[in-house]
């Protein structure tokens, strides 16, 4: 979006954050060294991750004002958004990416040659996200390049896995997988941690129905003694190539409410005392846990919906604070876009939020849900098509159970009224 389309104190507070970082080569060399020196407190003749480093934080601070503009831009013209619901999202390294969408290449080629260094040298210490393992991943990706150049109001929806696609290598003729560890100790410079949009996602517990009899009579749900977990967001900006457009890949990291149980602690069980937190935190840990086993195929039921609530859940929030309880227009302002079937929960998930958080009746509801639920389908082979055994879906997701059941007798009540005696193939 054109920076003429926001208001005109916004904007002049964005062109003075640009003022400030030129993007000359003696600009771009000053910040760069500034981040070496008094940030990581290294020089030039340091590893070449730190090069890494302060080159990265030097592109992301170009990029953060025509992040903050696209925002603003797309918030107040109140446009039509699209989210894009994936598990994976194969970006690869960013470094060269953004240099080549900001037009950065070439000056910051030459800054580092002025000071000794190759650019080859540094973009190839850049370890590759961990965020996808294949086709599906990578074509997220580009969708999201895509939308960006093309300057539309996209937003990604990811899990942040802290081990993506395993390293590989043959030992007496057989592949062992080792975990990738593409975080590293550090932090990923490409990421801003958003703690103050943390959502909570349940799993088990049971669900307690009742009529509203101070109300209109409407049927109210509860869904009590549920276990909870954070999930935390993490931003990545996704650059248009020489637009000024940066769009949000937003990324949900597992954490536990409790991160430490001091009464465990103190009553010599240390390894019960922080037992919650590591199994929240696993949620996220690999990319695609081997579903072999039932405990392998409940995480990974585990990952699906936490990676759809917790989107969701955000997505409703933006709505609430623009427009608060008022949900007529919200099909037309948004579509979710399913990536596969990863992220088929969706459909119920977002029942569920309307029905049970927002109050709407059930017609209104599933309206809304009609027409803002979007699908890819990849492949039509049955292996491929993920499915869950009912005593599973029951344990850990009751609610979403029930709407599933409710979604399918309608369904069923339809067909039989158009064809009461039955349809003839």
């Amino acid at each position: 979006m054109p920076i003429q389309k926001l208001d005109k104190k916004t904007a002049e507070v964005i062109r003075k954050a640009l003022r400030c970082l030129g993007n000359d080569v003696d600009s771009l060399e000053t910040s760069f060294l500034h981040y070496l020196y008094n940030t990581f407190g290294r020089h030039l003749d340091s590893s070449k991750d730190y090069l890494l480093k302060a080159l990265s934080y030097t592109v992301r601070d170009r990029l953060m004002a025509h992040w903050k503009e696209t925002w603003l831009a797309h918030y107040q013209a109140d446009t039509r958004r699209a989210y894009y619901l994936s598990m994976e999202f194969l970006i690869g390294r960013s470094l060269s990416n953004n240099l080549l969408n900001l037009g950065l290449d070439d000056n910051v080629k030459q800054v580092l040659f002025e000071l000794g260094k190759a650019m080859e040298d540094v973009e190839d210490a850049e370890r590759d996200a961990g965020l996808g393992n294949g086709g599906l991943g990578r074509l997220a990706a580009c969708f999201m390049d895509s939308c960006a150049t093309m300057q539309l109001p996209v937003m990604g929806y990811g899990l942040r896995y802290k081990y993506g696609m395993f390293h590989q290598r043959i030992q007496n003729g057989y592949q062992v997988e080792e975990p990738d560890q593409w975080l590293g100790f550090d932090e990923y410079p490409w990421e801003v941690r958003r703690p103050d949009y943390t959502c909570v996602v349940r799993f088990g517990g049971y669900t307690r129905m009742y009529q509203d009899t101070h109300g209109d009579g409407r049927l109210i749900v509860h869904w009590e003694h549920a276990e909870e977990v954070l999930a935390v967001p993490y931003d990545v900006p996704i650059s248009g190539y020489h637009n000024k457009t940066v769009n949000t890949l937003r990324l949900w990291s597992s954490a536990s409410p409790e991160a430490f149980n001091l009464s465990e602690f103190n009553a010599g069980s240390y390894f019960e005392a922080v037992a919650e937190q590591n199994d929240a935190e696993s949620l996220t840990m690999v990319l695609y846990p081997n579903d072999t086993s039932e405990s392998g195929k409940e995480l990974r039921l585990r990952q699906q919906y936490f990676l759809v609530s917790a989107s969701l859940q955000d997505i409703l929030g933006q709505w609430r604070r623009r427009h608060g309880n008022n949900f007529t227009a919200f099909a037309a302002n948004n579509v979710f876009q399913l990536n596969d079937t990863h992220p088929s929960l969706a459909v119920a998930e977002l029942m569920r939020l309307l029905l049970d958080e927002e109050q709407l009746g059930w017609d209104a509801a599933w309206t809304i849900v009609r027409n803002t639920m979007a699908y890819t389908n990849h492949t039509l082979l049955p292996e491929a098509l993920e499915s869950w055994s009912v005593a599973l879906f029951e344990k850990l997701l009751p609610r979403l159970l029930e709407i599933i059941y409710e979604i399918n007798a309608r369904f069923l009540a339809k067909v039989s009224m158009k064809w009461p005696t039955g349809y003839s193939w």
